[in-house]
């Protein structure tokens, strides 16, 4: 299949919203089942019968984030070595792989993080996917996306105000992802530098508005620049 794109975690949360709303790119969304990202022969396996041109890498543990303090061998397990068999599996076959990281691997201070800013993830997820990026940078046909997004509608009933980050919902990040897969290098991807609470509002009139502590274990100021975002997309 000319110009194929394989999607790792072909049934998670984005790949699903994908799915649904992809118009432009050639995908094959692959089961945990037919791509098991710990296992290098179910994943040689899967490009001899599609034979991708790139690899868009959703695979892998996010929340709940606790789970990656209480269970960190699951967390390197899914989000470190399995990333990087899928480098290894991409170099041996020239493909490019795509890879979804986060705006967890910034320090989550200052904000407006560049894509050069120095690196140093507030938690165990932060450090489990800036892990992944390590293996996805030593292979140069490689785009990391550093992102902030969530699911839409905003289901949550309370949002920080005191949190401010570049929050997108899924369905925005899928609009503009045929503009940005052919980029290489590293790239934040996110929508307006804003507090969480702010976000939350225009799109759920009923949120409350709650105080991030330092008890939450959470940075307070995720925000990140995406000028070179809104370059490639405009």
């Amino acid at each position: 299949m000319k110009n194929l794109i394989l999607v790792t975690g072909g049934q998670g949360r984005f790949a699903k919203v994908l799915k649904k709303n992809n118009k432009f790119l050639n995908l094959y969304f692959a089961s945990k089942k037919e791509c098991n990202i710990l296992n290098i022969e179910s994943l040689e396996k899967i490009i001899k019968k599609l034979k991708p041109k790139m690899i868009l890498h959703c695979a892998g543990l996010s929340r709940p984030m606790e789970i990656h303090q209480k269970n960190i061998e699951k967390s390197i397990d899914l989000n470190i070595v399995g990333t990087a068999n899928v480098v290894k599996v991409c170099k041996k076959n020239n493909i490019k792989i795509i890879y979804f990281s986060t705006g967890y691997v910034y320090e989550g201070k200052k904000g407006n993080y560049s894509e050069k800013d120095p690196v140093k993830p507030f938690n165990n997820y932060g450090l489990s996917k800036l892990g992944g990026e390590c293996a996805v940078m030593m292979y140069k046909n490689s785009l990391i996306l550093r992102i902030t997004m969530t699911e839409s509608p905003f289901v949550y009933k309370k949002a920080y105000t005191n949190l401010k980050s570049n929050f997108m919902f899924h369905e925005d990040l899928v609009k503009i992802l045929p503009k940005i897969i052919n980029y290489k290098g590293v790239l934040n991807v996110g929508g307006k530098a804003q507090s969480v609470y702010s976000f939350a509002k225009l799109h759920n009139k009923k949120v409350k508005k709650i105080k991030l502590t330092i008890k939450d274990k959470l940075p307070f100021n995720q925000t990140m620049n995406t000028s070179m975002l809104k370059r490639l997309i405009k």
